[in-house]
């Protein structure tokens, strides 16, 4: 049997597939979905495929179509419900699921959905996607011999509080102040809390598609003001918060302050190594140079690699690593866990670490050498030269004897720190960041032959106004 579907091409992304419901993404966009994947399933042996939703306001026409393409090439669907997608990623190795999909926006905004997908307890990614099975990424054609059949479904009944969080929190009873920010997490949040030692706040713990309170990312500090607020207002020991579908995690400390990505990855990365010395710890290259140098300081081995969540769960099943991280907020743990980004126990895990530490959070963070930075900058490339421009760059660099790591663009190591340029896998953007070990005259010139090296390729530089983020 035959099907076709197109997809607008926007939204096939590298790590998954996303659009602006009505727009870009809806329910036939669903169904040819979960036609292809249960089809791509069954051609592996499988039948059963674990199907989980975020609390966005498309969530549930979403996904009754993509169960109903699931069981229309003969899958058995396990329907977990609303909650975060580590849940369902749980869902599916607790359940010996044969894949999974869960229907979520993420961090984006609410008008936007999405679907994040495992294959064989794999990400499931990049040109394998059912979306590029459908059409080749853009044009129609024939979805891989989609199968028919008649299917079923099932309820997952997948634990509502966190399956992992017993014993992992530490003695010593914390003061959390938490940020559900509407997210899909809220119930299971709820319970896991329940049975923490200390006292626990929620903020926002309703799931509202909405998000009515602040934007789901919590790697932007301005959607983190309530809960710095709180966090000071209540003296706690620290406050956390999740993204729309929690598989991202924001962290602020006793002060207040924002911790980012690659800080937190420091501070777990450390007492992994405790446990586990000389393992590969890895973390992308937009990550702080602070961050390798103190894995491999804590006698690990740090490994810089592509950014992207999909991307770094494959890296780290290969090299046997027990954590990974993204500046993004996503945390891998295969120490005690099974290695997908899980913000949730990432959090439970860190309250451990600051329980046993005999400082304060705002201590650590002190400690750790300072640079500038600037944030991650994006800046508008057509799409048929953005890869081309990252290749004239490294090529040009190599050619000087430049110190430079293309793993994932172009990283440039000087005296002074480093810049990166990289093309982004999912927009017509390029991305560059500057991390200076030399102050404000450092990060200039860094900036500056950042620029240089765009001018040579007939690009513009980014604004670089007010980009200095010391960290």
């Amino acid at each position: 049997m035959t099907f076709s579907h197109r997809f607008d091409p926007t939204t096939l992304r590298e790590y998954d597939i996303r659009g602006i419901v009505g727009r870009s993404l809806g329910e036939a966009d669903a169904f040819a979905i979960g036609r292809v994947f249960g089809s791509l399933v069954a051609r592996k042996g499988g039948r059963t495929v674990a199907v989980g939703r975020d609390g966005r306001l498309s969530g549930p026409a979403l996904e009754a179509a993509l169960v109903r393409g699931l069981v229309a090439s003969g899958m058995r669907v396990l329907r977990m419900g609303v909650g975060p997608t580590p849940m369902l990623y749980y869902l599916d190795r607790a359940r010996e699921a044969d894949g999974a999909i869960q229907v979520t926006g993420s961090h984006n905004p609410p008008d936007y959905n999405g679907f994040k997908m495992v294959l064989g307890h794999k990400p499931f990614f990049g040109a394998g996607d059912p979306g590029a099975g459908a059409n080749g990424r853009g044009g129609r054609r024939r979805a891989g011999g989609a199968r028919g059949g008649r299917g079923g479904r099932d309820r997952g009944r997948v634990c509502r509080a966190h399956p992992a969080a017993t014993g992992t929190a530490g003695e010593r009873a914390l003061s959390v102040v938490w940020d559900n920010g509407n997210g899909a997490a809220g119930e299971v949040l709820q319970r896991l809390v329940a049975g923490l030692p200390g006292r626990h706040e929620i903020l926002f713990p309703e799931i509202d598609g909405t998000f009515p309170n602040h934007h789901p990312d919590p790697t932007v500090p301005k959607n983190l003001t309530q809960l710095i607020a709180r966090v000071r207002e209540t003296t706690a020991d620290l406050g956390v918060a999740f993204d729309g579908d929690a598989d991202r995690i924001g962290v602020v400390d006793d002060e207040g302050e924002v911790l980012f990505g690659d800080q937190i990855l420091l501070v777990l990365a450390r007492d992994v190594l405790a446990a586990h010395p000389g393992a590969t710890i890895i973390s992308d290259v937009k990550a702080s140079q602070v961050l390798f140098d103190a894995i491999a300081e804590a006698g690990g081995r740090p490994l810089m690699w592509k950014t992207g969540h999909s991307l770094i769960k494959a890296k780290m099943a290969e090299t046997g690593s027990p954590l990974a991280g993204e500046m993004s907020g996503h945390v891998f743990f295969a120490d005690r866990w099974y290695g997908f980004d899980d913000a949730l126990y990432a959090a439970v895990r860190l309250l451990g670490v600051v329980a046993r530490a005999g400082v304060k959070l705002s201590d650590v963070r002190r400690a750790l050498p300072r640079v500038l930075n600037t944030p991650e900058l994006r800046f508008d490339c057509d799409e048929a030269r953005k890869f081309a421009v990252v290749r004239e760059v490294a090529e040009r660099l190599k050619a000087s004897g430049a110190e430079v790591d293309d793993v994932d663009g172009v990283r440039v190591k000087t005296r002074d720190g480093w810049w990166l340029l990289r093309a982004s896998n999912t927009q017509a953007v390029l991305v560059a960041r500057a991390e200076s070990v030399a102050g404000e005259a450092g990060l200039e010139r860094l900036k500056e032959a950042l620029a240089e090296q765009l001018a040579l390729s007939g690009i513009a530089a980014p604004d670089f106004s007010g980009a200095h983020a010391g960290h």
